[in-house]
């Protein structure tokens, strides 16, 4: 069974597999620790820039951040 994937799982997964803290990836992607912590909880969805800065900060494309199945 397919299953949705959001965008916060998907940065919180790759925040992890680079052993980063939410506080990091905030400082490296130039965006609030409360923004990270709001997106990865699902309550946000990040505008396109925002989602190109935690892309470059997570070494990805922002088009791998989109929310879809998985």
């Amino acid at each position: 069974m397919r299953t949705m994937v959001h965008v916060g799982e998907k940065v919180r997964r790759l925040r992890e597999e680079q052993a980063l803290t939410q506080e990091e990836l905030a400082q490296k992607a130039g965006i609030t620790l409360t923004s990270v912590s709001r997106i990865e909880l699902n309550k946000a969805e990040p505008r396109p820039k925002t989602r190109r800065k935690l892309a470059e900060a997570l070494g990805v494309e922002p088009s791998e951040l989109l929310a879809e199945e998985d």
